[in-house]
């Protein structure tokens, strides 16, 4: 037995390669128990935690940390022969490539993390959340790009070429692409300046809409009559934008024209008739009334309010109720409006005269 177990194959004897078997299954066997039995107990108490962190942990030993140690346990157990120098070169190698690719994946995920957790106590950080795709993409690329070109370096190879191949390369493609990166970099301006967010409404120039997505070079909107618009991310922050999504209150302003024949007395109590139907509806507040100007064909009143609320079509129930009553109430006071020279949306006043025979009149019928 003890013959056999020193009979040498490839450098090695088969008491060298069982004492390898064994540490790769031994290895492997300790790994699952703490799979089954210490990772299991660690991911059900952050599960009850709301704390990111531990979540993140468990997730990392998880995703990264097992992963690793199988290999580690392989490679220890390979480790343990005499190898030859082509093989030792190559695992060398594979191992560099292993550790390089783990770092970099967790050290990606570490960034997302951070980055979400700032941007969550943020406002509205849950809709920006949704908008961190393309930032990680850039993020990912610049990470894996470093991380290569360390590795390389690490292997033995001069990087120095590498690296002055990439810088001229990336002048050329950023003198290609010009348009591309502008879009590029505003999409960064949108993503940390916050001008607009997805859901917001907004108009910018003629155009108006709800912002359905944020890319990296376009920004798409839904507009009012249902197409999609997209527009340049380098136009939007160079364009004049009306965000309707911050809005919290409504400034109304609105102008009547009252016919000139009206009595002053009328006249003088048309502001507080205006108040009072102003401050009669819900999520108003009345800011003045006054008899602002004489104009060509009338006397002319504005009126300052605002609407408390930004729905806007709350606003324009409102602005309607407003609207009815108040002409009611002024016709019911003989105010008559007027929309042009010797033009009436009501019939004018009578004449202190005729009012008077109208009097007599129906005393007469009256007897």
């Amino acid at each position: 037995m003890n013959e056999l177990l020193k009979r040498e194959y490839f450098h090695n004897t088969l008491l060298d390669y069982l004492i390898a078997a064994s540490i790769i299954v031994l290895g492997t066997l300790l790994l699952r128990l703490f799979k089954r039995t210490l990772l299991k107990r660690l991911k059900l108490l952050a599960d009850k935690t709301t704390n990111t962190s531990d979540n993140f942990i468990v997730q990392s030993i998880e995703r990264f940390g097992v992963p690793a140690l199988n290999y580690f346990i392989i490679y220890a157990g390979l480790n343990y022969l005499a190898l030859s120098v082509k093989t030792e070169q190559v695992l060398r190698i594979v191992t560099a490539v292993v550790i390089t690719f783990f770092v970099l994946r967790l050290l990606s995920s570490t960034i997302l993390l951070l980055l979400q957790n700032y941007i969550k106590r943020q406002e509205h950080g849950e809709e920006k959340i949704k908008q961190l795709a393309g930032v990680m993409l850039l993020i990912n690329i610049v990470v894996w790009l470093l991380g290569i070109v360390f590795l390389i370096d690490n292997l033995g190879y001069n990087v120095t070429t590498i690296i002055t191949g990439l810088g001229i390369g990336g002048i050329a493609v950023a003198l290609a692409a010009q348009n591309i990166l502008g879009d590029l970099f505003n999409y960064f301006v949108i993503f940390f300046d916050r001008p607009f967010e997805v859901g917001d409404f907004i108009i910018v120039d003629d155009k108006m809409g709800t912002i359905e997505y944020i890319g990296l070079k376009t920004t798409r909107v839904r507009s009012l009559s249902g197409e999609q618009i997209v527009i340049g991310n380098s136009n939007l922050t160079g364009a004049r934008i009306h965000n309707y999504k911050r809005l919290f209150t409504r400034r109304v302003v609105f102008t009547l024209n009252v016919d000139y024949r009206t009595p002053v007395e009328k006249l003088k109590s048309i502001p507080g008739i205006i108040r009072a139907t102003i401050e009669g509806e819900s999520l108003t507040k009345f800011d003045r009334s006054h008899f602002a100007a004489y104009g060509d064909w009338s006397l002319r009143y504005e009126t300052v309010y605002f609407v408390e609320d930004p729905d806007y079509n709350k606003f324009m129930d409102i602005q309607q109720n407003i609207n009815l009553k108040l002409y009611e109430a002024l016709l019911k006071n003989e105010i008559y409006f007027v929309t042009g020279f010797h033009m009436q949306l009501a019939p004018p006043p009578p004449k202190p005269e005729e009012k008077e025979e109208e009097q007599k009149q129906e005393n007469g019928q009256k007897k």
